[in-house]
């Protein structure tokens, strides 16, 4: 009997270490989903953002509360690109290219970190229009003195 429960036992601490495990991957699957199964690493309460990695490129994908997709970029080594997925992804720039298109509006919040990491920053501006500008950069660029360093977003 003391075999067996060892037996169930191990058999169910290795079942918690690899569900904690993938639990810590990010998905490779589900960008563009509403609801995609993955975690929401937002650093804001306002927005949902979900990271998925396939073959080296992370990509990281912006919902509001209401699980709307509203844009998505794609980084690797530095270099950022905007996914055509989303309400606003002709709001999105990158250190590479700047949004397509404008808002007709003007800023109604302050500018906001949804999303840090190791190397990606990505920042949301609500405007008056109900668009939302969103900002990509390498998180690795930013500064904390805007006059020596206006070309970078700054940490919150």
């Amino acid at each position: 009997m003391q075999k067996l429960t060892r037996a169930a036992l191990a058999t169910l601490l290795a079942m918690g270490v690899s569900g904690f495990a993938m639990a810590a991957t990010p998905s490779s699957t589900g960008l563009g989903q509403a609801w995609p199964n993955a975690t929401d690493v937002s650093a804001s309460p306002n927005w949902h953002v979900y990271v998925f990695v396939l073959n080296g490129v992370k990509y990281v994908q912006v919902n509001d509360l209401n699980g709307n997709v509203l844009g998505a970029i794609g980084a690797v080594g530095g270099q950022f690109i905007t996914l055509p997925i989303g309400r606003f992804s002709q709001y999105v720039s990158t250190p590479q290219l700047a949004a397509t298109a404008h808002s007709n509006g003007h800023p109604v919040a302050a500018t906001t970190t949804i999303y840090k990491d190791n190397s990606i920053l990505i920042t949301a501006t609500p405007q008056s229009d109900g668009t939302t500008t969103f900002s990509a950069i390498n998180s690795q660029e930013t500064c904390d003195d805007p006059t020596e360093c206006d070309h970078v977003a700054n940490t919150p």
